[in-house]
């Protein structure tokens, strides 16, 4: 179960990866007590059936977990939204990639916990793969955009301990400018 935004976050980008996306491209924009997310990948996309299927809690394709009987990510996410006054949108194309859009009214006393953001992101990048993940953040008074690309080729990669603790204390400085 989802607690968080930023966990619904990280269930979508994380469907992207597993996609065959080469880039997955976040923006996570808080204004005017409002949050709205953007998601889009050129992963290997979805028909018209299997975009419409995917809202479905009892429906999942049987490939990325194969014992597992029902998908539930998107269901809850649309109902998280909904019912926290937001909205949401998904577009795909076969062979092109998928696009995704939630939002959340912050002052609703149903919207979920954004979560730890910066953790969040942390883990984004830690999947394994090789793609290019970018997050562009925006909230009041607060602006900033980092590429996976830009912490391998500063740290070296992101596998090894340290590497990892210095892309934390990194992402968690972008959120406390």
């Amino acid at each position: 179960m989802h607690f968080a935004v930023s966990d619904f976050l990280s269930d979508i980008v994380q469907n992207s990866i597993e996609a065959g996306s080469a880039s997955v491209m976040v923006e996570y924009i808080e204004e005017n007590g409002r949050l709205e997310v953007y998601i889009s990948d050129d992963g290997k996309g979805m028909d018209a059936e299997t975009l419409e299927r995917v809202k479905d809690p009892f429906y999942t394709d049987g490939h990325k977990h194969e014992n597992r009987k029902v998908g539930l990510g998107i269901p809850f996410l649309i109902q998280a939204a909904e019912a926290a006054g937001g909205g949401f949108d998904i577009k795909s194309e076969l062979g092109y990639g998928t696009s995704v859009y939630f939002s959340f009214d912050l002052t609703n006393i149903d919207c979920p916990p954004q979560g730890n953001l910066p953790a969040a992101f942390l883990s984004m990048m830690l999947y394994p793969g090789d793609y290019e993940l970018g997050i562009r953040r925006k909230a009041d008074g607060l602006e900033y955009s980092v590429h996976r690309s830009e912490l391998i080729d500063t740290l070296g990669n992101l596998e090894d301990v340290d590497s990892v603790i210095l892309a934390r204390q990194y992402l968690t400085s972008l959120e406390e400018e």
